[in-house]
């Protein structure tokens, strides 16, 4: 059978093109470039995301490795219909070689599922590896119908490791270990509030205990409904993964309504400033996760920049606060840049996969090594975990907020800059 993958391997231009430097040159024909599609959401409620994808890529333009490529960027427009659409654009229209997506399941599971029908290789990040990998099979609530991809691969941490965040945050403080779950219904929320596998036994097990409202339809303007039912089951602690614009929306009609718990550790909608700055002054003290920042003791395997650098540099350039995508959309070109340095023919769909799995590499996130640490057996040849640590916002003086690491358990090599505190 003549599948467009076959077709494309078969009709693959070759030819020999000299190494130059540290990055090996794959042969490709005379003139041409590698191709890579990379798709994330630049508009929409999760624009915040990708706010940095411009200062990335013209860092990545002067890098050594960039004269190589040809990277075409697509919008999702933070759907994941037109994430799929666009993927299909790159692969059918622009017939790139490898394809790389970043920021949340909304992109990163339709493109990654498009890219493995098609059979090109891809690289993904920015969502934990659950919602990434047990959101794209055929049977989601059969572990055992479970199965690897062939072509995808996937950077970033688990559910596990935000969890342990989270309870080493809380851990800080006198609770009564009561939490309330925001969870919308979306692929993160239903990832994190799932009775079996998400945050309810993984807490039981820590001896917090959850209430759950129930899903709420991302874009609510009114969370009434679940203030009142984190009142009355006296949550003392709030967490949950809401898009920015559903948090604003509960955090600032909680304190309207008197709602004022200890701790709020919240994933994916304060980890920018502009959401935090946004809620005024009652976004002092508020948690989460932190993937990066600019004392992770990381440097690029591209360019040699140190975090801090990095932070820095996209600072000087836009004017505006570092924010965690950074690292990891950058961390992907660091990717695309050695993956393709180790493969002679680009068109070589197979020899692309094998290089990918075969990664070894010291990122500006921390180490890439597709090796199964930490990892259940069904997910370990496609994902690789990375470095997570806490942190809290801190009202600066003058107006502002600095993104302060309070627990950086298991990762003593990323250091804190203070303890937990309890909500004002």
């Amino acid at each position: 059978m003549i599948t467009r993958r076959n077709l494309l391997k078969g009709t693959a231009a070759t030819g020999l093109v000299a190494a130059t430097g540290a990055f090996p040159m794959p042969a490709i024909a005379q003139g041409a470039k590698i191709r890579v599609g990379y798709v994330s959401p630049q508009s929409g409620p999760l624009a915040a995301f990708a706010e940095a994808d411009n200062f990335i890529l013209s860092n990545f333009a002067s890098s050594e490795a960039a004269s190589q490529f040809e990277i075409i960027v697509k919008d999702s427009q933070s759907n994941p219909n037109r994430a799929a659409e666009v993927a299909q654009e790159l692969i059918i229209d622009d017939e790139v070689d490898l394809m790389m997506v970043a920021s949340t399941p909304e992109t990163t599971n339709p493109v990654t599922t498009t890219a493995e029908a098609e059979g090109i290789p891809l690289i993904s990040t920015m969502a934990p590896w659950q919602p990434w990998f047990i959101g794209q099979q055929g049977n989601p609530g059969d572990p055992a119908s479970w199965k690897p991809f062939n072509y995808a691969f996937h950077f970033f941490w688990g559910l596990e490791d935000v969890i342990s965040v989270f309870t080493n945050m809380w851990g800080q403080l006198d609770t009564n270990k009561i939490v309330g779950g925001l969870f919308p219904n979306d692929a993160d929320g239903n990832a994190w509030g799932d009775p079996a596998n998400g945050f309810p036994p993984a807490l039981a097990e820590k001896g917090f205990s959850i209430f759950d409202p129930g899903r709420y339809q991302n874009l609510t303007d009114d969370f009434s409904a679940q203030i009142s039912a984190f009142r009355q089951a006296n949550a003392e602690i709030i967490t949950g993964v809401p898009i920015p614009p559903d948090f604003t929306t509960f955090w600032t009609q909680a304190r309207q309504q008197g709602f004022a718990p200890k701790a709020a550790s919240i994933g994916k909608a304060i980890l920018f400033p502009q959401a935090v700055e946004a809620l005024g002054n009652s976004g002092h003290n508020l948690s989460s996760e932190v993937w990066w920042s600019p004392s992770h003791p990381y440097s690029s395997s591209l360019n040699g920049m140190s975090s801090a650098e990095l932070a820095a540099a996209y600072t000087d350039a836009t004017g505006k606060q570092w924010t965690q995508p950074i690292g990891f959309v950058h961390a992907l070109f660091e990717m695309a840049a050695d993956v393709m340095g180790r493969v002679s023919d680009v068109g070589d769909r197979d020899a692309v996969v094998a290089a990918i799995a075969a990664t070894n590499l010291q990122t500006i996130v921390g180490p890439v090594v597709f090796d199964g640490k930490g990892l259940p057996p069904f997910a370990a040849t496609n994902v690789c975990k990375t470095p997570l640590v806490g942190g809290q916002w801190r009202l600066r003086d003058g107006g502002g907020y600095d993104l302060v690491i309070v627990d950086n358990t298991g990762f003593d090599s990323i250091p804190t800059g203070g303890k937990m505190e309890v909500i004002s």
